[in-house]
């Protein structure tokens, strides 16, 4: 059922950017939104993963750089029954984390210095549990497609702004009023869709990372202290490429959404009651990792 919804969701995502074509510039600009649609998502297929790493100047880690943090990811991608991905860190001091990857053969996660300095081992444990939920459940592809889709609406928008300034609104059905509602509305309609596929993604990647680590509670505490640490902390690369922030296990922007219609992540409280209620419905205590 989730995996139907997700299905309907993009499609709304992908309807949305046709319809804004068609609005903007009548068939020329169905044809040239399909057009882009289908290129945008091939890319973002194939490469999903260098395109975001990229935008955050990730680097590659080996088992000779960060033992234990590739240690801790190997052990746990064994217990979720998945190939071992590729391992990155990002010279960044706000603490996150985020997976991506067309699927798990070719999954990659990756982790800021700010969450490997200032989360203990149990904590990170319970991050990369988090994102390796996100590869297993096939997460990376969807939030890389919505991203790519939600920021070729916005494109889309601009361009329609930019051409409506210089009077070329002749092959557009809607008019000079029609262009401007659609370069306002566009985009906040894609930004729904987007949050709705992440919002309901990230609980099932909590349940599932808790359940890979073993121990909800570190995924919960990992979570009340990447929400107070994160905030004090900017991100420009998520700031300046906002449709990449719902890939994060925590929402790097500023805008301190509550649990509301606009936020591209559940409230965290929220998700660490969620946490918290699945650890007390646990038979026992899970066994403690090496990394403990």
């Amino acid at each position: 059922m989730n995996a139907f919804k997700t299905g309907i969701l993009l499609a709304a995502m992908t309807g949305l950017f046709l319809a804004a074509g068609f609005a903007m510039g009548g068939e020329g600009g169905l044809l040239i939104a399909l057009i882009v649609a289908l290129g945008m998502n091939g890319i973002a297929y194939w490469n999903s993963d260098k395109i975001i790493l990229s935008i955050y100047k990730a680097r590659e880690v080996g088992p000779n750089e960060l033992p234990w943090f590739h240690q801790m990811v190997e052990q746990l991608a064994q217990r979720a029954d998945l190939p071992m991905p590729k391992v990155y860190v990002i010279d960044q001091e706000q603490p996150n984390a985020f997976a991506t990857g067309r699927n798990p053969e070719n999954a990659a996660v990756a982790a800021t210095t700010g969450l490997l300095k200032r989360l203990s081992h149990e904590e990170i444990a319970g991050v990369m549990a988090h994102e390796l939920a996100h590869v297993k459940n096939r997460d990376t592809l969807i939030s890389t497609v919505t991203a790519t889709l939600a920021g070729a609406i916005s494109m889309l928008a601009n361009f329609a702004m930019f051409n409506s300034m210089f009077g070329g609104n002749r092959n557009n059905p809607m008019g000079a009023i029609g262009t401007i509602a659609m370069m306002i509305l566009a985009p906040m309609a894609a930004a729904l869709v987007q949050m709705a596929v992440s919002r309901a993604r990230e609980y099932e990647a909590d349940r599932l990372g808790a359940e890979i680590c073993g121990r909800p509670l570190w995924l919960a505490s990992a979570l009340e202290n990447l929400e107070r640490t994160s905030r004090a902390i900017d991100n420009n690369s998520a700031e300046r490429n906002p449709a990449t922030a719902h890939m994060f296990i925590i929402n790097p922007l500023h805008a301190h959404a509550v649990d509301g219609l606009f936020s591209t992540h559940p409230a965290t409280a929220n998700r660490v009651a969620a946490l918290r209620a699945m650890a007390g419905q646990a038979p026992g205590p899970a066994s403690r990792g090496p990394w403990g």
